[in-house]
């Protein structure tokens, strides 16, 4: 009997799971095109931030958004990156044409092979663009949070800075948890029988 062969199979991302450190991938940033390795991103908190493509309409308000709360996450230890299928000579292009896109300063990272968007589950393979994904990952490359959304449903960049505030202060203190709508400053809860039945 010939033996048989199967090919490998890799499910999406998710919740819990850990991003390889070894993929690379091309980002416009600062007028350059350079590589970058979620291994850069070790030890710092990184938010992957998924959208369907350059020169589009809902596309330039969410990422204008991310532009304008940048410095928020940079102040809280974490990186911005914006993904698409598109090339880096295509973000080129929008960021010099875009008055929006010119405010960009965080990593626009270039997708043409598809490779991260298969990986993090959001390929549309038929339309060869990203659905709008958002990736909360901690400094070890643990996913703590996902958000994905139909491509005609933009996201709040207000809402990722907070449910990214919430996954910090539970990591620094695990004993905690972070109850609904939760914002910096606000109570935490402490899980234990007491609070069964009380709540």
């Amino acid at each position: 009997m010939d033996e048989l062969s199967y090919e490998p199979i890799f499910a999406p991302l998710s919740v819990g799971d850990t991003v390889p450190e070894d993929i690379d991938f091309e980002v416009f940033q600062n007028e350059e095109i350079k590589k970058m390795s979620f291994k850069d991103l070790r030890g710092k908190w990184t938010i992957l931030f998924f959208y369907p493509a350059d020169f589009t309409f809902v596309c330039p308000t969410e990422l204008e958004e991310m532009a304008k709360h940048y410095e928020a996450f940079k102040g809280e230890n974490a990186e911005v990156v914006s993904v698409s299928t598109d090339t880096p000579f295509v973000h080129k292009a929008w960021h010099d044409e875009s008055p929006t896109i010119k405010q960009i300063e965080y990593p626009m990272a270039a997708d043409p092979s598809h490779e991260l968007s298969d990986l993090f589950g959001v390929l549309i393979e038929d339309e060869g663009v990203a659905l709008r994904g958002t990736f909360i990952i901690d400094p070890e490359g643990v996913i703590k949070g996902v958000e994905i959304n139909d491509n005609s449903i933009g996201r709040s960049a207000k809402e990722t800075l907070r449910k990214f505030k919430a996954a910090k202060y539970v990591s620094e203190n695990p004993s905690n948890v972070c109850p609904a709508s939760w914002d910096e400053g606000d109570d935490t809860l402490t899980p234990g029988l007491d609070l069964v039945g009380k709540i």
